[in-house]
């Protein structure tokens, strides 16, 4: 017979605590499912896999790689928060999932701050702008002069709306004073095989999937979107560089686990991740794709978290963006 709601708030802090530290006794009692909330090929995918195979080693439970793309990643981050209490599900939270979908979208089917538990940053990059070999622009200034004679008539791929991408798309455009007609696809992959088939002329994607096209001569790069060059593409500017100062963006994966998961379990998790990272051998995997490993724990990647969910509400809000 399961315990009353009262017996249960009467019962004594050390049996309770008594009780966390059997659930984090026997836990993981069967594999984790980590839910990724966009298709394979996509940046969370491929930093969720290179983590997972080494989170699973330390955990002795293999990690289940489970994509559930769709609505900008809001999907699988909904089926995480409908599983509160549930210390075998977890995912790669995220800047479309948690930072600008949540103010983007009208009618959120949860709480990105409530409805989780956030556990640790797991790593940061650049978004880059990239072309087909063929457009007639070999600079952003040209790209942007052609899109200014043709307005609306210039289009750029992204893996989905609510993305980083999408928006970051957006403020260029907005920025540069031209127009730019965003198309969102069902994943990067999509994205940039038309993009490389010429069948798009431009694509913002994450610097991680872009970087294997760009070195093959595949796409080229017009600029990137934090502050500085980025050490993965030292020939390429920063739209700062290119004089557009507020076309600042960076992309983030971290981890989190529903909301409801025991103390101890959380705090396993952290000590997991921080290790996984800390790894030499994931560290130059890391960098062989442009990511910076993350160094915050719950309490900074939680406000991180909540002070971008504030900046991309007034970007949102003042730049009149709305979801595609």
């Amino acid at each position: 017979m399961l315990p009353s709601r009262r017996s249960l708030l009467l019962a004594s802090p050390a049996l309770l605590l008594g009780r966390f530290a059997q659930a984090q006794g026997n836990w993981p009692e069967r594999p984790i499912r980590w839910i990724v909330n966009f298709p394979p090929g996509g940046a969370a995918d491929t930093l969720s896999r290179a983590l997972g195979e080494s989170i699973g080693t330390r955990l002795g439970q293999p990690i289940v790689i489970e994509n559930r793309p769709g609505a900008g990643g809001l999907v699988g981050a909904d089926l995480v928060a409908k599983a509160r209490g549930d210390a075998h599900t977890v995912i790669m939270s995220n800047a479309a999932s948690h930072g600008i979908g949540p103010v983007l979208y009208p009618n959120m089917p949860y709480d990105p701050m409530a409805d989780f538990t956030h556990v640790a940053l797991v790593g940061t990059f650049a978004s880059v702008l990239v072309v087909n070999p063929g457009v007639p622009a070999a600079t952003l200034q040209e790209f942007l002069a052609l899109a200014k004679g043709r307005p609306g008539g210039l289009a750029y791929g992204t893996g989905g709306n609510g993305t980083m991408n999408h928006l970051i798309g957006q403020v260029l455009a907005r920025a540069a004073g031209v127009e730019l007609t965003h198309v969102p696809y069902r994943g990067s992959a999509a994205a940039l095989t038309d993009a490389m088939g010429g069948q798009i002329p431009a694509v913002m994607e994450s610097l991680p999937i872009a970087l294997p096209h760009l070195r093959a001569g595949r796409l080229k790069a017009l600029g990137t979107s934090e502050a500085a060059r980025d050490a993965a593409l030292p020939e390429v500017p920063s739209f700062t560089e290119a004089g557009l100062p507020t076309v600042q963006s960076t992309n983030w994966f971290g981890f989190s686990t529903a909301a409801g998961v025991p103390a101890p379990i959380v705090a396993r998790w952290e000590v997991v991740i921080g290790e996984a990272l800390q790894d030499p051998k994931l560290q130059e995997r890391f960098a062989n794709i442009g990511v910076v490993p993350g160094r915050m724990g719950p309490a900074a990647y939680t406000a991180m978290i909540q002070g971008e969910l504030t900046r991309w509400r007034g970007v949102i809000q003042s730049a009149g963006i709305k979801p595609d």
